[in-house]
């Protein structure tokens, strides 16, 4: 029971990072009126940058079995998009501890990223018929969500912060 439970939160560290970061801000009561700053500085820490380490790490450590549950081949490639995942991973998890300024650039290189990601994956999935978990599934549906809420909330942080864009 134990090691199914380890199992499923291992497969699902994307899922869980992102429940996690929505609930840590209601449960922090602190700098009242900052709401959106926490949340955004905990879907950046958890979300962002623990779930891309993860991915990072089972790209670069694991090729072929991160390719299967995305439907592909394993390749070469896979080596170059794992670094990247783990660059911004660290990137996302530094930013935890630093201003709005510096989570914008996280924010602008997700939101660049994940929407490149969301294109490809809809794109697999009208050409090839692609429709394994790491390309159709809760993964797209994450990917998506982050491309929408994170300048959403970097937005209501500048104002309830004061700040201009």
């Amino acid at each position: 029971m134990i090691a199914n439970a380890i199992r499923l939160i291992l497969t699902n560290i994307p899922l869980v990072m992102f429940i996690l970061a929505s609930l840590i801000p209601l449960l922090s009561h602190r700098q009242s009126g900052r709401y959106a700053e926490r949340y955004l500085s905990w879907l950046l820490l958890l979300s962002i940058g623990v779930a891309s380490l993860w991915a990072g790490l089972y790209h670069t450590l694991w090729p072929q079995t991160a390719a299967a549950f995305i439907g592909w081949q394993s390749s070469p490639f896979q080596f170059e998009m794992g670094m990247a995942d783990i660059a911004l991973g660290v990137v996302a998890i530094v930013s935890f501890w630093r201003g709005l300024e510096f989570k914008f650039a996280v924010v602008l290189w997700v939101v660049i990223e994940f929407a490149g990601l969301v294109y490809g994956h809809f794109h697999q999935l009208a050409t090839t018929g692609d429709h394994q978990a790491g390309n159709a599934g809760i993964l797209l549906g994450l990917t998506i969500i982050h491309v929408v809420l994170l300048p959403l909330l970097w937005i209501l942080a500048r104002r309830a912060a004061g700040q201009r864009y």
